[in-house]
């Protein structure tokens, strides 16, 4: 590019000079976004605390329907009155509103704080590097891998914190207004109660009860949930719908790299919560047995029961009907909780 020098000669007189001379261009940048390392330590720390504060939040937001919802699947007697009635889980709220407080409506809930996070942490960790692992190109992205990815999550972030789990139903299920068990004095009935076989550590055994529906539960639950999620999220991005479900309008898989539009938050929302009903109903009787599992010790004879004699007894008492007990709570709670 040419430009104009003005000098002045020794006579004063005015000497126009034309020096070409080249201006630094600046560097031209299309918009990209940074990938994120999936086994890197920065992204599983980020993920990881994301995960456990995202399920802290939703478990508190809950946590009444929680309760009354165990309160449901373990069958108690004095609130199994109100499991018959689409008003049932409000009337249960009321009840507890009125012999225990507000308090009580959140029974529980600071073992379920200190189990959540962990869980949601250990799961949202595990799934990304699973994932990582098990799907490592777009042709392996195929639903059996989704669903094995799902499972195996859960099944670890399961293994680690159920025993906080089996303590938070424990404390849940109690319903005597005049006298409240600690997470003390819990762990330590717990350990004394009997148990099915002498096996060793058979105290410790104890924390573990109802841990095999539950794993049992993981195939259809986490699996399910994150293969249904994913699929519907497949959906939303669809050229059919992704102009009404996407954050642009365009095609961001061509400005961005290969990488997936963004869906706006309803769409997003409407996954999650779609995902988590399917799987809550395909889970759901385990989830029934588990309950009555954890809270053998605390009815009866105090001894722990399997899975085959927990079923045959819902199955004597209710029916078909008694492994769905609560169910409409589940899928009033599982919006926020899995979306």
């Amino acid at each position: 590019m040419s430009e104009a020098i003005s000098l002045r000669d020794g006579h004063g007189g005015a000497v126009t000079s034309t020096a070409t001379e080249p201006i630094p261009q600046r560097p031209v940048t299309v918009g990209t976004r940074k990938k994120h390392d999936k086994q890197s330590m920065e992204y599983i720390l980020r993920i990881g605390i994301a995960g456990g504060f995202a399920g802290c939040a939703a478990k508190t937001l809950i946590a009444p329907l929680d309760r009354v919802k165990i309160l449901f699947q373990a069958s108690s007697p004095q609130f199994a009155k109100y499991s018959g009635s689409w008003l049932g889980a409000a009337n249960a709220m009321r009840d507890i509103s009125h012999t225990e407080g507000v308090t009580g409506l959140f029974r529980g809930h600071s073992a379920t704080l200190l189990r959540i996070f962990p869980y949601a942490a250990i799961k949202f960790v595990a799934y990304e590097q699973i994932r990582a692992v098990l799907i490592r190109t777009n042709e392996q992205e195929t639903p059996l891998r989704r669903l094995l990815s799902g499972s195996l999550a859960g099944v670890t972030s399961v293994f680690f914190t159920y025993p906080l789990e089996v303590i938070r139903v424990r404390l849940a299920f109690e319903t005597r207004a005049s006298h409240h068990s600690t997470l003390r004095s819990i762990c330590a009935q717990l350990y004394r109660e009997p148990t099915r076989s002498a096996a060793p550590l058979e105290g410790l055994s104890n924390f573990y009860r109802g841990f095999s529906p539950t794993v049992l539960g993981m195939l259809p639950y986490a699996g399910i949930s994150f293969l249904t999620h994913d699929m519907a999220g497949d959906f939303m991005r669809s050229p059919l719908v992704a102009s009404w479900t996407t954050t642009q309008g365009v095609d961001e898989m061509g400005r961005h790299g290969g990488r997936r539009p963004t869906l706006k938050a309803w769409a997003e929302l409407v996954s999650g919560g779609f995902a988590g009903m399917v799987a809550q109903t395909a889970s759901y009787p385990l989830e029934v047995v588990r309950r009555r599992m954890q809270v053998s010790g605390a009815v009866g004879s105090g001894r722990g029961v399997g899975i085959r004699e927990t079923a045959v007894e819902i199955w004597r008492r209710a029916g078909v009907r008694g492994y769905f007990v609560g169910l409409s709570i589940g899928y009033v709670k599982v919006v926020p909780m899995v979306a």
